[in-house]
């Protein structure tokens, strides 16, 4: 700027001289004026190429131009090229933000000053139903058209959250979202929205098993309880007082079965996996199942003065199970067990051992009356039963198949039940490559 006024000031002192020369003062009045006006409006010429350079879309980059004209495009070229990597890094941290907030698991909605949806991501549109694009700029409360979320919205105090159902729910199965509004900025407000069906799922699942504990252990107390009081009060024979002892003694074994399963269970959920250190030979462990089954057969004969079951136990393969004997032990006998408790007595009873490309399957199969698919997916439920009155004649916990799922899910293994109402059932264990050693000794 400082050669602008110094240039526009020769150029008024050349004109002047000459123009005193040729006419005195008014001469050099007029030439200096004339000289003025010539740079003025040269400066604005240049100023409105100047103007033009800048209102382009994309600026030259090299500008035909000299002097300060020159160094004021560069520096306004320079200040541009830093801006624009400002609004880079900006924009990269916007959309860094962004995707980790799309990949978080919970929901997220961004509200404007009247509760219109700004920005949401995935998850919350899939958790609410929403439309990324439709439902921009619509009302929350018209479009999560529950009653308990509108009521909790409409509160001026939201510290807590609130537990509503999800899009997903279905008659099978219900979704539980807990949502929560917290307030930011000027009037604004962040929705988060977080799926509790599984925490729901296993609060319900622990109310049932505190109740289900309590009522099985209620009944062969209440049992107990009886006896003890007759026994107490009323003089008797000796055969009756022998045949109440029995009885009591009975009610004792399901209550000892009971906590035993109890504990077993305990021990799985809270121990450290199984070792694959130790070699099971699975020979010896169906060996022991074959005889319990054998014996729990002929009780059953003799409760329900009948036949004994037809049991078939195929031959077993000369290979080792890494893993916890006790456990195996546990999950091959139960549903041995399992089979003849619901079989009808006389019933066949087949297992097998085969090689697939899972692994090794032990396949239990009975000609029982079979389950309908309702109950298939509960069955490995604690305390689940589809016929309570039969398990608990013959002794039954209703703890054999949760126990079962949990011994195979430690060793990586997997429980799979099919079964058909009047064809029977065949309850499969899956047992991973990983746990299988042949003995080449």
């Amino acid at each position: 700027m400082f050669f602008s006024i110094l240039e526009m000031l020769l150029l008024a002192g050349l004109a002047g001289t000459t123009g005193w020369f040729l006419g005195g003062a008014l001469g050099a009045f007029l030439g200096a004026l004339l000289a003025l006006l010539i740079h003025g409006a040269m400066l604005q010429w240049k100023l409105h190429r100047l103007e033009q350079w800048l209102s382009t879309p994309v600026l030259r980059q090299d500008p035909p131009w000299q002097g300060v004209w020159r160094e004021i495009a560069e520096r306004v070229q320079r200040l541009l090229r830093q801006q624009q990597r400002l609004a880079a890094v900006h924009q990269k941290q916007l959309q860094d933000f962004l995707q980790a907030i799309q990949a978080s698991p919970n929901g997220v909605i961004l509200l404007d000053e009247e509760a219109r949806i700004e920005w949401c991501n995935d998850t919350a549109a899939v958790h609410l139903g929403l439309d990324v694009q439709r439902d921009r700029l619509q009302h929350i409360v018209h479009l999560v058209r529950d009653p308990v979320f509108a009521r909790y919205f409409a509160q001026d105090n939201h510290a807590s959250e609130v537990v509503i159902e999800g899009r997903a729910s279905s008659a099978l199965s219900l979704q539980k979202l807990s949502v929560q509004l917290h307030a930011y900025g000027e009037g604004r407000s962040l929705l988060l929205t977080r799926d509790i069906t599984a925490v729901a799922q296993a609060d319900a699942m622990r109310r049932d098993f505190v109740a289900n504990v309590s009522h099985e252990i209620r009944t062969p107390l209440t049992v107990l309880s009886g006896f003890v009081e007759t026994l107490q009060s009323i003089p008797l024979g000796e055969d009756e007082t022998q045949h109440y002892l029995q009885l009591m003694s009975a009610q004792s074994d399901r209550m000892q079965s009971l906590v035993v399963d109890l504990l077993m269970l305990s021990q799985l959920e809270g121990s450290q996996l199984p070792s694959t250190q130790e070699k099971v030979s699975l020979a010896a462990l169906m060996l022991q199942v074959t005889t319990e089954g054998q014996a729990f057969s002929e009780w059953m004969a003799n409760k329900g003065e009948g036949p004994v079951h037809q049991l078939e136990f195929s031959p077993v393969p000369d290979v080792y199970l890494l893993g916890a004997r006790s456990e195996l032990l546990s999950a091959v006998s139960n549903l041995v067990s399992n089979a003849i408790r619901y079989t009808p007595l006389g019933g066949h009873i087949q297992t097998h051992w085969s090689s697939t490309a899972e692994g090794l399957v032990f396949a239990v199969h009975d000609t029982g009356p079979g389950i309908a698919a309702e109950h298939l997916p509960r069955l490995a439920e604690r305390f689940y039963r589809v016929d309570r009155s039969r398990s608990r004649e013959t002794g039954g916990t209703g703890l054999g198949l949760a126990i079962t799922k949990h011994v195979m899910q430690r060793h990586g293994g997997e429980l799979r039940i099919d079964s058909v109402v009047g064809q029977g059932s065949t309850f499969k264990l899956i047992f991973p490559q990983s746990r299988l050693v042949v003995d080449l000794d």
